[in-house]
């Protein structure tokens, strides 16, 4: 593996594929891509150094579902996931803080080790720059902004030539030359805007605020949700840094004005409001971690490809945290996406090639598509105060939990499993 100031000799770099944005959906990718024998040049802004700390938890985490673990062992990189932190759960509960429903799930219920694992975003991070180490297909170019992304007019080719490939220029002058870009660079996508890929984007009205929390007593590998009148509030257990204490990270999704005034408050009124708010289920909080606080915005672009581009992750689509799902979305693109990719190598087809692309496009729009809607939908059915449907979802919550057909399908939506799963998601799912 390579890592480079981004200057050969030519002051150009060309690849099969090159990758902007470094961060988990985008480092998977190069992994993936790097293991079918396609070159990557891997790029980001960023200037990376280690991130994981064992004596202080991220405030950033992720539920990673089965399939996204199948996705990562088959890759080697889940051990060194674990080495550093991954808390499994075996259950989940939900309810309405308005009334008596609730549904709890269970592993056990679909014969399933573990549900998925809570993981901090710095540990997967670290582990997926270690396997990058070890592939000579992967070129990094960490450090530098792109500052154009054109059509590359190489000399002397027929213009027709010339077209099958991309230009990006990085801030430096250097130059990547490659067949496919893909923009894995986050919701603020620079890749898509300067790509002029439109997208529908809409302010949710709500903040995340997210915190590492030590509470009272054991969270009995259950991650937990009460949906309050300004929003849900989830507790995800995470594994101690220290024997004996207990800890969960929390996603606490509220509207604006009641985000700013928890955020206003000192973290004794904050870990007061966080334990009336969770109705004391983990007992008292005891202690409270890098605090933070940012605004919820849900964003699908209306196309996923173009020519020698496509988006990925957060780029192409980002939906309200409530269920967890969104970096697991990410990961089932890049898997999809990868396994198109794959196919297009082994019998020689260019690698942007439109119709290749579109593949990846079909089959993962559709499901994202699905998902979003039905974040959105629970994020305005729990909002609403209106008596009936308060009424309505209640005696649905207990419904569902009283029938067990329904509570093994929306199990398995939470391992992560699809009607097209990837193949590598499929591997070890169950391990």
């Amino acid at each position: 593996m390579n890592e480079q100031s981004a200057h050969s000799s030519r002051n150009v770099l060309e690849s099969d594929v090159a990758i902007v944005g470094a961060g988990m959906v985008g480092a998977t990718l190069a992994l993936l891509l790097a293991e079918a024998g396609i070159s990557v040049a891997l790029i980001d802004a960023g200037k990376y150094s280690l991130r994981w700390k064992e004596a202080q938890l991220d405030n950033r985490v992720s539920a990673i579902t089965a399939a996204s673990r199948a996705l990562f062992t088959s890759l080697g990189v889940w051990p060194g996931i674990v080495k550093r932190r991954a808390a499994p759960y075996q259950h989940m509960q939900v309810w309405d803080s308005e009334g008596l429903g609730e549904i709890n799930f269970s592993a056990s219920e679909v014969a399933a080790s573990e549900l998925g694992h809570i993981v901090e975003n710095s540990a997967i991070i670290d582990a997926l720059n270690e396997a990058l180490e070890q592939h000579e297909k992967i070129t990094r170019l960490f450090g530098q902004q792109v500052t154009s992304l054109e059509w590359y007019e190489q000399p002397d080719a027929p213009r027709a030539h010339s077209e099958s490939k991309r230009s990006l220029t990085l801030e430096n002058g250097a130059k990547v030359v490659t067949p496919l870009v893909v923009g894995a660079d986050g919701g603020r996508s620079m890749v898509r805007r300067m790509a002029a890929i439109d997208v529908n984007e809409y302010p949710t009205g709500q903040q995340a605020i997210v915190a590492s929390v030590r509470h009272q007593h054991s969270h009995n590998d259950t991650a937990r949700q009460v949906f309050l009148p300004t929003g849900p509030l989830a507790f995800l257990p995470i594994a101690s840094p220290v024997e004996g204490e207990y800890w969960s990270s929390i996603v606490w999704s509220a509207d604006s004005d009641e985000a700013n005034r928890l955020q206003a408050l000192d973290d004794d009124q904050f870990a007061a409001a966080l334990q009336q708010a969770f109705e004391g289920r983990v007992g008292n909080i005891l202690e409270l971690q890098s605090r933070a606080a940012f605004p919820l915005v849900q964003r699908h672009v209306r196309r996923y490809t173009l020519p020698g581009l496509a988006l990925v992750g957060d780029a192409a689509h980002s939906l309200h945290p409530l269920a967890g799902q969104g970096a697991n979305l990410g990961f089932l693109d890049v898997a999809v996406l990868a396994e198109e990719l794959a196919r297009a190598h082994r019998r020689g087809a260019a690698l942007g090639d439109e119709r290749v692309l579109e593949r990846y496009g079909r089959r993962r729009r559709m499901d994202n598509s699905a998902m979003i809607k039905l974040m959105d939908g629970f994020r305005l059915g729990f909002g609403s105060r209106q008596p009936l449907v308060r009424l309505a979802r209640n005696v649905g919550l207990r419904s569902v939990n009283r029938f067990t057909p329904v509570k093994q399908v929306m199990i398995q939506q939470a391992l992560g499993y699809r009607h097209d799963l990837p193949e590598r998601m499929k591997k070890n799912a169950s391990s």
